[in-house]
C-alpha cells in the first residue's frame, strides 16, 4: 500500500498542541478540525469490590503466569480485585476460587480474564525520545539506503503490545510525516487482550487525548466528534490504512511471520520473570531485520538477557547479528 505524507516535514514533540495562553479546551477544538459523528461511545461500569484471600490470589498468580508469562507479585492483589470483581458479580459467583474454576473449565472465560488483567494505560507519542530517534536517525538512514538501492522502499513495524492503539497510530503519523509517496508502509499491532484490541480497531478516544498529539498531526490525521460523538476523537483514514490488528500472546507459540524493520515492545518485559524475558527477547530479535531496532519501555533493558543486540540509545537496541530463521 502506497501512502502520501500530509504533515509538515519536522516531527514535533507531543504536548506541543496550541498557542501560548489558550485554554486547553480551545486548543483541542481548533486543532482537531475534521469531524465524524456515527455511533455511540462504550460505557464503563465500576466493578464491585470483593476481597481475595492469599490462597485464591496464588491460584490466579500461577494461572496467569502459565498462560501469559506475567508474574503478579503479592502487592498486585488490589489490581486483581479491581480487574475481576465486576466479572464475579456479573456471573453471580461468591468467591474468586469459584471464578478460578470457571476460568479453568471455559477457554472463552480464560481469554476474558486475561483481557481484564493485562489491559494497561498508554498514551500517544509515549517516550518522546524514541520518536526523536526515529525522525533524526532511523528514518534518514532508511531513506538513504533506499536511494542507494540497498533496500526496497518498504518499512514493516510491529507494535507488540499495542493496548488501545495509541502506540501504532503514533508510529503511523510519524511514518507518514517522514516518507513521501512511493513507500510501502505497514504496521502490525498486536495485544493479548481481545477487548483492548476492539477498542484499538475502533480508533476512538476522549478528545482530551488530543493534548498528547502535536497540532500538525491533529489537523492532518484526527477527526473530531460531532453530534452523538461530541467529546471524542477518531483516527483518520490515512493512519488507519497503515495499521492491522491481531491477537498475539507473547508467551504463546503463534507469533507473526516474517521480519520487521522496527519492533516496539514497551512496558511488557517488566511483567515477565527472567526465563520468560529471555525467551521473549530472543524471539523478538528473531523477528528483526539485520540492523533493525527494538524499542523497550523506560524501565526495561536487555542487559544480561542477550548478546544479539547493542544499545543505540537508552531503551533502543539495534540487531547486531543476522537474525535467525523466524
Amino acid at each position: 500500500m502506497s501512502v502520501s505524507a500530509r504533515t509538515p516535514a519536522e516531527l514535533e514533540r507531543p504536548n506541543a498542541c496550541g498557542g501560548v495562553g489558550e485554554p486547553s479546551s480551545a486548543r483541542t477544538e481548533k486543532s482537531v478540525r475534521r469531524v465524524f459523528g456515527a455511533g455511540s461511545p462504550p460505557a464503563d461500569l465500576a466493578p464491585a469490590v470483593m476481597a481475595v484471600s492469599d490462597a485464591e490470589f496464588e491460584l490466579f498468580q500461577q494461572l496467569i503466569h502459565a498462560e501469559a508469562g506475567i508474574w503478579l507479585a503479592p502487592v498486585k492483589k488490589a489490581l486483581l480485585v479491581g480487574r475481576l470483581a465486576r466479572r464475579l458479580r456479573e456471573l453471580g459467583l461468591a468467591s474468586y476460587r469459584a471464578y478460578h474454576e470457571r476460568v479453568r473449565e471455559d477457554p472463552a472465560e480464560k481469554v476474558r480474564m486475561l483481557d481484564a488483567i493485562c489491559t494497561t494505560e498508554t498514551h500517544f507519542f509515549r517516550e518522546p525520545r524514541h520518536f526523536e530517534f526515529l525522525s533524526s536517525r532511523v528514518f534518514p538512514a532508511l531513506r538513504e539506503q533506499a536511494e542507494a538501492g540497498r533496500r526496497a522502499r518498504r518499512i514493516r513495524v510491529w507494535s507488540a503490545a499495542c493496548s488501545s492503539g495509541e502506540e501504532p497510530y503514533s508510529i503511523a503519523m510519524a511514518l507518514l510525516d517522514a516518507f513521501p509517496s512511493g513507500w510501502d508502509l505497514e504496521i502490525l499491532a498486536t495485544d493479548l487482550s481481545t477487548k483492548i484490541l476492539e477498542r484499538a480497531r475502533a480508533g476512538v478516544w476522549p478528545i482530551e487525548k488530543s493534548s498528547e498529539i502535536a497540532r500538525p498531526f491533529l489537523e492532518a490525521f484526527m477527526l473530531r466528534g460531532v453530534a452523538s460523538q461530541e467529546g471524542l476523537m477518531k483516527a483518520g483514514p490515512e493512519i488507519r490504512a497503515l495499521v492491522r490488528f491481531e491477537r498475539v500472546n507473547l508467551n504463546g507459540d503463534s507469533w507473526p511471520e516474517g521480519r520487521f524493520d522496527l519492533v516496539f515492545c514497551r512496558n511488557v518485559l517488566i511483567y515477565f520473570e527472567r526465563r520468560a524475558k529471555e525467551r521473549v527477547v530472543e524471539r523478538l530479535l528473531d523477528r528483526l531485520e539485520p540492523g533493525g531496532h527494538l524499542f523497550l519501555g523506560h524501565a526495561e533493558s536487555l542487559g544480561g538477557l542477550t548478546t544479539r543486540a547493542r544499545p543505540a540509545i537508552p531503551t533502543v537496541y539495534a540487531a547486531s547479528a543476522p537474525a535467525r530463521s523466524a
